[in-house]
């Protein structure tokens, strides 16, 4: 079954490989078992159940909550062959009756349903006397309360189950926490289940969190970074959206605006612009984007805070599912914190404590200095194995040079004390900076000792300040209300009896794309595909990324296929696609080689799956000069980096079992001797893999750098 498998994903789907897990899922799924599976947005979880689809002699019930993601499936299973069709509300009383007939004569593989829909009685009747192998579940965390999205509908999807005992049951979504994913098997009463859950990790995603201080100015640069590109902006509010698509507009952005508020004639127009890549860009309230599988949306904005890290996450999903560098911005303000508190407010008792315990893990997440997937993949249960990911504003940021801010500190620390710990970040600056504000005159705050010793740094500098001694445990933030209060390490720092080092300036880093499926292709002749994609596209009134998504388009650009036997070995090109489209894309490629062959100067490069033999890796270079006796400062000068970069190399060294003369680094360290021997009891309690484990645990007493030296330290001893 497996092998039949393997050849519907190459010759109906155009793909040479399964990615992780979607073979263990798919052959679960074959021997009729019912699963959970667990997938992150782009991770390929509709293939886990398509695939079997297809190979079931009976039909496969998928429901789905929106009707978007269902003409969106059906549309690009036609493409390739396959037959499925919908039953909702779109559809006119004609069409209706033709998809039902379809399905009661047997000639439907797949069909698309809202649960509302399934639990019609004329739906049952019409599926009573036919053979339904399975039904699967999409966005299965709607049914759980613990969900970010509940919809209590999905509660009677497990009764609908008991109508078709030969069927198998699975429930697939893309962001559940432990606690949702039990809470899915339970109520959707999976017999005898098996948990199947990937890796959270989207490598190809840039994460980039920033303060939120003029987001129309922060969005603007960020456009003019991206021109040409497909993103999603998300706002908070349907008054937000329309403010923000008047002023892009007016600066001649192509961008549409979508949210509850519209007419659906109009909402459903900015979708499907869109979707065709007519505009560039949707502005949008969170109503917009689920199950939408645009692959080449290159970044998404989040203009306003989120409610919570499940939408965060979904909403970011949507960017870079060809597997292709996308950049994620979030403008991350404290205003946007109130906004939130007071919506939640509204909701039922439990439902507020719910709600409020996913804002403060988002807060948490948003205020981190730490590497952000660490953080984002420990909130769904998985452990990052990585220090340094390269695709997060902080890991990108890692080897900044740290100075001493006690003093700025000390300034911030004693003004929060003066004002009686009522006042949140942006009240202390203006008292620092000498505002002359209604607020800081009327408070009576002109007449503080420390109104006015800050004008030495701007405001932006000092609210990036407050940040840092949030995260270094030397303020606490009310969530509610945001005020600041001094901790117990603070009161430290404020007597002197202790030093903190940090940044004065906040940096907000560009995005560089690193990505493994980065391809030196021709970007003329990727332009060129582009527009003879479009071409096609509108003619059959589909996506372009129907035709072909842009990582196919780029391999063609990479390796300019000569005949249809070379475009078989391009991904996203099976039978049915080359049939269809191979001999104009062909075309399309032979003409542009006769007009611009002055360009191709040497022979176009052939696909080849074979892996290339990696160079020495740099970590093992520099461990051996230190071992070969080299001091850290020479190995420092010779290769011009922090004292981080050198440390993070050694780390990665020790990991695999390897030792080092760690004895040139004990001299980098600040913490006393007690201190250190309370750090290594630490590490022996908890382990080494979370340095802020250890932070808080020793309250913030030893510092990060030297945590980071005496982790090295530590593992080299235990070899």
């Amino acid at each position: 079954m497996i092998k039949k498998a393997k050849t519907i994903l190459k010759e109906t789907f155009g793909y040479d490989d399964f990615r992780p897990l979607q073979q263990e899922v798919i052959e679960h799924i074959l021997k009729k078992q019912d699963a959970l599976v667990v997938m992150p947005t782009g991770g390929g979880k509709s293939l886990c159940y398509q695939i079997p689809a297809i190979i079931f002699k009976g039909l496969t019930i998928v429901v789905s909550p929106l009707i978007s993601l269902m003409k969106d499936q059906v549309e690009q299973l036609i493409e390739v062959g396959v037959s499925a069709v919908v039953l909702n509300s779109s559809l006119s009383p004609e069409d209706y009756q033709i998809n039902s007939e379809l399905i009661k004569n047997g000639k439907v593989k797949l069909l698309y349903v809202a649960p509302e829909t399934l639990m019609m009685d004329r739906t049952l009747e019409l599926l009573s006397n036919v053979n339904v192998n399975c039904i699967t579940v999409d966005e299965a965390h709607c049914i759980s309360e613990w969900g970010h999205d509940f919809r209590p509908e999905y509660r009677g999807i497990s009764k609908i189950r008991k109508l078709f005992n030969d069927s198998v049951l699975l429930g697939f979504t893309a962001t559940a926490t432990p606690q949702v994913q039990d809470d899915i098997i339970k109520n959707l009463a999976l017999n005898n289940s098996k948990k199947f859950v990937a890796s959270f990790d989207r490598k190809n995603l840039h994460l980039q969190i920033v303060p939120k201080r003029d987001p129309f100015s922060q969005t603007i640069n960020f456009l003019e970074q991206h021109k040409n590109e497909s993103g999603i902006i998300y706002c908070f509010s349907r008054r937000q959206v329309d403010e923000l698509y008047e002023e892009l507009s007016a600066r001649k952005y192509s961008v549409r605006p979508y949210h509850a508020g519209m007419p659906d004639a109009k909402r459903a127009k900015s979708q499907e612009l869109f979707i065709k890549d007519d505009i560039q860009i949707i502005i949008a309230t969170i109503a917009f984007g689920m199950g939408i599988n645009k692959p080449n949306v290159r970044f998404v904005i989040h203009y306003d805070l989120p409610k919570n890290i499940e939408s965060y996450y979904q909403e970011i999903g949507r960017a870079g599912r060809d597997g292709l560098p996308s950049h994620c911005l979030l403008l991350f303000g404290y205003g946007d914190i109130r906004k939130i508190n007071y919506f939640i407010d509204q909701k039922a008792e439990k439902e507020q404590r719910i709600a409020k315990m996913h804002l403060e893990s988002l807060v948490r997440f948003a205020e981190s200095y730490f590497c952000r997937r660490i953080q984002l993949l420990g909130y769904f249960g998985e452990s990052y194995l990585k220090d340094n990911c390269a695709m997060c504003d902080n890991c990108e940021n890692e080897d900044k040079e740290l100075i001493d801010i006690t003093v700025e500190a000390q300034k911030f620390l004693s003004c929060i004390k003066r004002t009686g710990e009522f006042f949140g970040a942006m009240h202390i600056v203006e008292i620092l900076r000498g505002s002359k504000s209604q607020k800081v005159i009327g408070k009576g705050h002109v007449s503080l000792s420390t109104y006015g010793i800050g004008s030495d740094h701007s405001k932006e500098e000092w609210l990036n300040l407050s940040n840092q001694f949030i995260q270094n445990n030397l303020i606490t933030k009310d969530l509610e209300f945001g005020s600041l209060k001094i901790t117990d390490l603070g009161y430290e720092v404020l007597k002197g009896n202790k030093k903190i080092k940090g940044t004065i300036q906040a940096v907000e880093i560009a995005f560089t794309p690193k990505s493994e499926t980065k391809f030196e292709y021709n970007n003329s002749l990727f332009e060129f595909l582009r527009t003879k994609r479009k071409e096609i596209a509108d003619k059959r009134n589909v996506p372009p990324y129907v035709i072909f998504p842009d990582k196919t388009l780029i391999e063609m650009a990479t390796y300019y296929p000569r005949s249809l036997a070379d475009m078989r070995n391009i991904h996203g090109v099976g039978e049915i696609k080359l049939k269809k489209f191979g001999h104009p894309f062909l075309k399309a490629l032979n003409d542009f080689y006769d007009d611009n062959k002055n360009i191709f100067k040497t022979k176009m490069p052939v696909k080849s799956h074979k892996k290339t033999i990696d160079k020495q890796k740099r970590y093992k270079i520099i461990a051996e000069a230190l071992n070969s006796g080299k001091s850290a400062e020479e190995i420092l000068r010779q290769y011009d980096f922090k004292l981080i970069t050198l440390v993070n190399h050694l780390y990665t060294f020790v990991k695999e079992g390897k030792s080092i003369d760690h004895k040139t680094l004990q001299k980098y360290i600040a913490a006393s001797a007690a201190e250190q021997k309370a750090v290594y009891k630490s590490f022996n309690k908890n382990g080494t893999f979370v340095l802020k484990t250890i932070f808080d645990q020793l309250n913030g007493k030893v510092s990060y750098e030297d945590l980071h030296i005496l982790r090295v330290c530590y593992l080299n001893e235990k070899l």
